[in-house]
């Protein structure tokens, strides 16, 4: 959960995202986050089963955003659903027991339903203000916080975090940081999570 990477194909530019992933898990990635807004079944699953394969070369778990059937069919380590999506049991019931759910919470009350419903851990944001999400409302440092006193499982922050403004989130207790643009959209993919890593450990260790 450390430092959790969200894919986003915009800022591929002339590479390609199997590459741009590739850079992301040498730099330390943690957890990578397949997410597609734009692709079609078929090309979401040729793509998912090539970045399933990178993933589990580095040692890395793979979670698909949103599509539950996807990451049943290449056997996934787990999915991530919103407060909008299949609700996390009926997740579990679809996936089993062994595979890991995340789901998108942004108050106490959202968090503390997913834990009782068997999500394994939280992204909770959005922590500053983003331009990946239109729609996502940012919630304070203090609601953050809450969250995480209130539920046993792993809580990732998310949403505009940035090299810069990520030690803000100190002291907070959540377990890590999921950042998309942090990692995706600069030049330098590998050195970029390197760093974000290295000062996640120094956070989280707070």
């Amino acid at each position: 959960m450390l430092l959790y990477a969200v894919t986003d194909r915009s800022w591929i530019g002339d590479g390609t995202l199997y590459e741009q992933v590739e850079q992301a898990l040498r730099g330390g990635v943690t957890l990578l986050q397949l997410r597609e807004k734009t692709l079609d079944e078929e090309a979401f699953l040729r793509e998912a089963v090539q970045i399933k394969s990178l993933c589990d070369r580095y040692g890395v778990p793979l979670i698909i955003n949103d599509n539950v059937a996807l990451a049943k069919e290449i056997d996934a380590a787990g999915v991530h659903v919103g407060q909008s999506d299949m609700e996390a049991g009926d997740v579990r019931a679809v996936l089993g027991p062994e595979k890991i759910i995340g789901v998108s919470a942004r108050t106490v009350e959202q968090a503390v339903l997913a834990e009782q419903h068997g999500a394994d851990y939280l992204g909770v944001g959005a922590v500053f203000s983003t331009g990946t999400k239109k729609d996502a409302k940012n919630i304070s440092y203090e609601t953050l916080r809450d969250i995480c006193q209130a539920v046993s499982v792993p809580a990732v922050a998310i949403g505009g975090i940035t090299a810069e403004n990520m030690l803000q989130l100190t002291g907070s207790g959540i377990a890590g940081i999921a950042v998309v643009s942090a990692v995706f959209a600069q030049k330098d993919v590998e050195a970029a999570a390197r760093e974000l890593k290295k000062r996640a450990v120094g956070m989280v260790a707070e």
